[in-house]
């Protein structure tokens, strides 16, 4: 979290964070009767929804990992964002079922808690991805978590304004476009982009947009007339930072206002390759959905996994944005997989 007051040692720090960052209701069945090796293997997958590309890439990457081990993947999800209550309605029709691990992002730290009681009380394994769940909330349910994937968001964060900082040379007045209220990831980006870029660039308003581009783009328009003066603004996921960057683009200001965002959806890639975005902390959820049904093929083999698995992310600016589309949705470099699938 910590930043400099010179350029080299501004350099130095963004250099040194993104070297830890490199270390509804659809089903989707992948593959054909298990090998002998995981007879029974069963993969149910519940993502927040498939409106937000971001979490059709996790639902890709799990199905195309079970085909590839020959394990039934399904995958649902509620209808937006913050669909809470038929993400559950989801979760809990999959757990009368027969499937025999299950993978789950939360839309905030608890609401994902009660519908999984079933599932852990049958002690079938439970993959908390993406967005983490309150520890002593789960602790309290007598949940039992077997392992957690998904990305570092307080690196996230931190690599998102020490980027904002390169950019604005260390001054400025900057905005902030924040997720779902009380969702942890957001949380996180948003307290590590503030922490990082404190006393230097003054945070003049800050708004959640629940990850919707539409609310982004109004909620942007508004700060733009309130803020006439503002350098730059910092968006918790792409969806948001491409309704910024299109108000922006409205106002006739692309120019002289960035936008840093936090995802790397494809079209946020190719924003970023176009100029329009500023640059984005690109994410892997093809590679988390990918884990997520290596974690269970493993477990159903008899092996233990890691209690948590930080999944890769990478900061993508103009210059390496072109080697990040040819790779999507899989990350352009190498990074540690704990299953052995790089």
């Amino acid at each position: 979290m910590n930043h400099r007051h010179n350029r080299p040692a501004r350099a130095g720090a963004l250099k040194s964070l993104l070297a830890a960052a490199s270390a509804s209701a659809i089903a989707l069945f992948a593959g054909a009767p298990a090998h002998a090796a995981t007879p029974k293997t069963r993969v149910a997958i519940i993502v927040r929804d498939f409106g937000n590309p971001y979490w059709r890439a996790l639902r890709d990457g799990a199905v195309a990992e079970g085909k590839k081990l020959h394990i039934p993947v399904s995958v649902q999800a509620g209808a937006t964002e913050t669909d809470s209550i038929g993400e559950n309605a989801k979760i809990s029709t999959m757990a009368n079922e027969d499937f025999t691990c299950f993978g789950v992002v939360p839309v905030n730290a608890t609401n994902i808690i009660t519908p999984l009681i079933p599932v852990s009380n049958k002690h079938i394994p439970i993959i908390n991805l993406d967005s983490g769940l309150d520890p002593a909330a789960v602790k309290a349910a007598g949940l039992t978590i077997t392992s957690f994937i998904g990305s570092d968001n307080t690196n996230a964060g931190q690599i998102a304004g020490a980027y904002m900082l390169k950019m604005l040379h260390d001054k400025g007045n900057v905005a902030i476009l924040q997720g779902i209220p009380g969702e942890e990831n957001g949380i996180n980006r948003d307290n590590a982009f503030r922490s990082t870029t404190a006393g230097k660039l003054t945070v003049v308003q800050a708004e959640a947009a629940d990850y919707e581009r539409s609310r982004a783009l109004t909620e942007a328009e508004a700060m733009l007339r309130v803020h006439p003066d503002l350098n730059g603004i910092f968006a918790a996921n792409d969806e948001m930072g491409l309704g910024a960057a299109q108000a922006i683009a409205n106002a006739g200001k692309s120019a002289t206002i960035k936008v840093v965002s936090i995802d790397g959806v494809k079209e946020a890639l190719e924003s970023v390759k176009s100029g329009k975005l500023s640059g984005t902390v690109s994410q892997y959820p093809y590679a988390e959905g990918e884990m997520a049904v290596q974690a269970c093929h493993q477990l159903a083999m008899g092996k233990s996994i890691p209690a948590h698995v930080t999944a890769p992310i990478k900061l993508i600016t103009p210059q390496n944005a072109a080697k990040a589309l040819k790779s999507f949705p899989r990350p352009f470099f190498t990074f540690t997989d704990p299953f052995g699938t790089p």
